[in-house]
């Protein structure tokens, strides 16, 4: 069962969280009609293990980093809310394929067998043992002018597919409380 956490309570070692178990940035299109219905189009779902969670500008935020060519990408630059989903190492092989597959051409929920929730029109995976919502406040894309060493530009951008980073405010955090035995 999930729970209602604040944000500044997450027990996860957040490196090892992002890092190492990687996490679901998951999002769709929505339209909030005149009396106040919401109407979500299909989700997108894709693996991140590039991110972080701190405080800025005074708020609990949340960043993530995606790349142009990913189809999510093209999915939060039309929304204003996404979530991120942590799942329990037994997902480790659906995680893997959401990094490697893209929504544009299939379902990777029906691929992976995951599940879809919406909270507030914000969809995210049923199957996470923490899920964090977060309102879109800021996206700029990385700057290859910025690097202080050009050997991490290179390595990491031999493309020139710079991503772009999503800052995002933490508006609700979910949390699994039954026991992991």
């Amino acid at each position: 069962m999930l729970k209602s956490l604040k944000p500044e309570s997450i027990p996860d070692n957040t490196f090892k969280m992002i890092g190492k178990d990687w996490m679901l940035i998951t999002a769709c299109t929505k339209k909030i009609s005149d009396d106040g219905s919401i109407s979500t189009g299909r989700p997108n779902t894709m693996t991140a293990s590039w991110g972080g969670l701190g405080v800025l500008w005074n708020k609990n935020v949340a960043t993530v980093y995606i790349r142009p060519t990913r189809y999510t990408k093209e999915i939060i630059d039309s929304t204003d809310t996404f979530s991120l989903s942590v799942l329990p190492e037994k997902y480790k092989t659906a995680l893997d394929y959401c990094g490697c597959h893209s929504g544009r051409d299939e379902d990777k929920f029906r691929a992976t067998k995951l599940d879809v929730e919406y909270m507030n029109g914000t969809p995210w995976i049923k199957q996470a043992r923490l899920v964090l919502f977060c309102q879109k406040l800021y996206a700029q894309e990385i700057d290859p002018f910025c690097f202080m060493e050009d050997k991490l530009c290179n390595q990491n951008y031999r493309k020139n597919d710079f991503h772009t980073m999503y800052i995002g405010e933490i508006t609700k955090v979910l949390y699994e409380t039954r026991d992991k035995k």
